[in-house]
């Protein structure tokens, strides 16, 4: 087994292979693609739904982990496969037999779910490990160290993607073949790091039958609190982000290789600041954090009801409230995982994991469906609003706006027993100034007191006890 210090390098390393390969593979160039297949509203809210719609699949895991010994043989051997599911649909892009293009777009459409159910089932098994594994105390910290290289491997897969879909003279669909490939040997080689990183025993569940381990999360008021705002944040977010990519190929904004550029300029907006969230996260809590977050998530859907004509000045428009909105995932997914890791028994980690995200993520996938037929069926039909002439898109961008607003509020009855800091006292940490002085001095003639008043909040060299008595995450684009 590799050392301590080794094996959280490792576990850096990997997440940046696996986030090379989700984005190589989940980008929106699948999206291009399946439109080149002749692919609907309907085809890409299905789509758009499947990463969280086979979230149900954790909950399978969560009831196998209560029977397990060591989960490391079973991980691996799933994830490879998994990992390796998209080999078919890359060859046939590549080199193309007598399949009918529909065919082939529901091939796609299989595989990518085949994809996400064998991803999540793995999930909960990843995270409990690294939760046995992981020390509680600097494990935000680590997760954000961890989340800001994760997001530079992101920003540079969508470049070099970009550039190849720009550069190499093929038609789309051998292009994003190559991509695809690409995509499985980084994949394969993200698994493969955790062969030498220390497994602790699962801790089995107190409670044996079946139906008490499923029903533990739903008893615990706080944990109870964090499902049932995930479940309406889903539906939220989902009314508007699997259509974000659609919207800007059919609108003509942007092409397919502009469109990669702008969301891998996104990803260094997180990156940015991911390493001081994982600190804030680490000293305030998660819940302050996550209130902060959604307070802004509706930026980047209503910045695509006001976007400019013009394509060049939308592009860089864009690029800037999507490094901003990148910012905010970060914050949200760094706080998520680590409520569900702090929040969560060892006996029964899987079950709770899978309760915080699998119920949301089936909510979040019935809405992008429904969504999605909704957009199909009203076709070219428009609203004149004022000045502005809205279709089906534009309507589902202004509910969400508003269903995310409303979130924001509701975010607030999230309970975290450790922690009583509000969002505004986190905001003050991140940008280093009260409101106050901002309004006093407004050219910024202030100096920055970030982390003066909170040592905690300098970086710190995690260590892991050598006896280990004691995470994995899916960007999620909202």
């Amino acid at each position: 087994m590799l050392p301590d210090a080794a094996a959280r390098r490792a576990i850096v390393f990997a997440g940046c292979l696996g986030m090379i390969y989700t984005q190589l593979t989940m980008s929106p160039a699948a999206t291009e693609y399946a439109r080149t297949l002749g692919a609907t509203g309907w085809h890409i809210g299905l789509l758009g739904a499947l990463p969280t719609l086979m979230l149900v699949t954790q909950f399978a895991a969560a009831v196998v982990a209560n029977r397990l010994r060591y989960r490391r043989k079973l991980w691996m051997t799933i994830s490879i496969a998994e990992r390796l599911l998209f080999v078919p649909a890359a060859m046939l892009a590549v080199w193309p037999t007598g399949l009918s293009r529909d065919g082939q777009l529901w091939l796609f459409i299989g595989l990518t779910a085949a994809n996400h159910a064998l991803l999540h089932f793995c999930t909960p098994l990843w995270l409990s490990w690294m939760g046995d594994y992981l020390p509680r105390e600097g494990l935000s910290r680590f997760w954000g160290v961890r989340h800001n290289w994760m997001q530079w491997a992101a920003a540079a897969s969508l470049f070099a993607g970009a550039i190849w879909l720009r550069r190499s003279g093929w038609d789309f669909g051998p292009a994003f073949g190559v991509l695809l490939l690409v995509g499985a040997v980084c994949g394969t080689a993200d698994i493969l790091m955790f062969l030498r990183v220390h497994e602790p025993p699962v801790t089995p569940a107190d409670e044996p039958r079946w139906r008490d381990v499923f029903a533990a999360p739903f008893r615990d008021g706080n944990f109870r609190r964090f499902i049932a705002f995930q479940c309406y944040w889903n539906f939220a977010v989902m009314t508007s982000s699997p259509f974000i990519s659609i919207y800007l190929l059919q609108k003509g904004i942007m092409g397919p290789d502009r469109l990669l550029l702008l969301w891998a300029a996104s990803w260094v907006g997180g990156a940015l600041l991911s390493k001081r969230l994982g600190r804030i996260v680490e000293t305030y809590g998660n819940r302050p954090v996550m209130n902060l977050c959604t307070a802004f998530k509706s930026v980047n859907i209503f910045a695509l009801l006001v976007i400019p004509s013009d394509p060049n000045l939308a592009f860089w428009t864009l690029v800037v409230v999507f490094m901003f909105d990148a910012l905010l995932n970060a914050g949200m997914s760094i706080a998520q995982n680590g409520f569900l890791l702090k929040n969560s028994p060892a006996g029964n980690r899987t079950m709770y994991v899978a309760a915080g995200t699998a119920l949301a993520g089936i909510v979040g996938g019935v809405t992008s469906i429904v969504t999605g037929g909704a957009i199909a069926m009203a076709g070219d039909s428009t609203v004149r609003i004022g000045s502005s002439v809205w279709g089906a898109y534009e309507i589902a961008f202004a509910v969400s706006v508003a269903l995310r607003l409303i979130g924001a509020w509701l975010s607030r009855y999230v309970r975290e027993s450790s922690t009583d800091t509000t969002a505004t006292e986190v905001l003050v940490q991140l940008i280093g100034v009260t409101p106050m002085r901002v309004l006093r001095f407004p050219l910024g003639l202030y100096r920055s007191r970030f982390g003066e008043e909170k040592p905690a909040l300098e970086p710190v060299t995690i260590t892991i006890a050598p006896s280990r008595p004691t995470v994995r995450e899916h960007a999620q684009v909202a």
